[in-house]
């Protein structure tokens, strides 16, 4: 059974996992809409905004604090290899790792960095901004899907 230290661990791995959950989903099902409603210009400038203030450390504290967590425990577990809730631990922490910290790195960072380098006003900017758009967004709901799957296999493992 899980309990004490690894059980706090788990748990607030858990919360975090759900919390960055939440921050994409947001993104995936009204923030990118509205930012694609407006004006190429407007929703470049919008969005590039976005992106600097979201290293800030409220977002990265819970992005890099749920990676954090989910690298420790997956860490713990196979050290204590638990009887119980092991396979949903540590596939909690790989859906995390990798389909929300991973595609962070490898596909939504590098679209925000080109995006950072257009020139807003150019057609170039514009037809750039609309595959940005599509395909930000369509990494942003896998970012979303693996840190709520992420949430559900930990705390499935604690039950």
């Amino acid at each position: 059974m899980i309990d004490g230290p690894y059980f706090v661990l788990a748990v607030l791995g858990a919360l975090a996992c759900g919390l960055a959950a939440g921050a994409f989903a947001a993104f995936s099902t009204f923030v990118m809409r509205g930012l694609a409603a407006l004006p190429p210009a407007q929703g470049i400038a919008a969005m590039n905004a976005i992106n600097v203030t979201a290293v800030g450390p409220w977002f990265m504290a819970v992005f890099l604090g749920a990676a954090g967590l989910c690298l420790v425990l997956a860490v713990v577990t196979f050290v204590l290899w638990p009887d119980e809730g092991t396979a949903g631990l540590l596939i909690g922490c790989a859906l995390y790792l990798v389909g929300c910290f991973g595609v962070t790195v490898a596909a939504n960072v590098p679209r925000n960095d080109a995006l950072a380098k257009v020139d807003p006003q150019s057609e170039e900017g514009a037809a750039y901004w609309r595959t940005y758009v599509r395909e930000w967004t369509l990494w942003n709901h896998v970012r979303t899907v693996a840190s709520l799957a992420a949430t559900a296999s930990i705390i499935l493992a604690l039950t």
